[in-house]
């Protein structure tokens, strides 16, 4: 198998060497061979980036990509971390899209309001008190 530079992985990697670098300081990307002070990796090395970065776009931290990656000390395999995380982050972005509809909602009423001053606007006096969000639900069809 031939060895590849650092140019060369992050060149067929689609990323900076300078990210090679800083994923193997954090323990993502394990230490490459060294020769004459210059890194040369194996094949392997594409493939461990191409998978951080599919979890990236997935959602996931580096810190989490760590835990997916570290086999080291564990018998889990890879398929189990996986699953153990891709849960956590379904269910972390269940959160984030009630959050997301919350936020929706509240731009949608906020447009309706053609009031000239803060204080006499209905609108966004109800749903800054939350004891007042019911009673913005009722007048969102007569907003400001």
């Amino acid at each position: 198998m031939r060895a590849l530079s650092i140019g060369e992985v992050a060149r067929r990697a689609g990323v900076r060497p300078s990210a090679l670098r800083y994923y193997e300081a954090a323990g993502i990307l394990p230490a490459p061979a060294r020769a004459g002070g210059r890194r040369w990796y194996d094949e392997a090395a594409i493939q461990r980036i191409d998978m951080l970065k599919f979890a990236q776009q997935a959602g996931f931290t580096l810190k989490e990509i760590k835990v997916l990656f570290d086999a080291i000390g564990t018998e889990t395999p890879l398929s189990a971390r996986w699953q153990t995380l891709a849960r956590k982050k379904l269910q972390e972005l269940d959160v984030m899209a009630a959050r997301i509809a919350q936020m929706r909602q509240m731009l949608e009423l906020g447009l309706k309001c053609g009031c000239i001053r803060i204080e006499d606007c209905s609108v966004f006096r109800a749903l800054s008190r939350p004891q007042q969000r019911s009673r913005a639900r009722v007048s969102r069809k007569r907003a400001c």
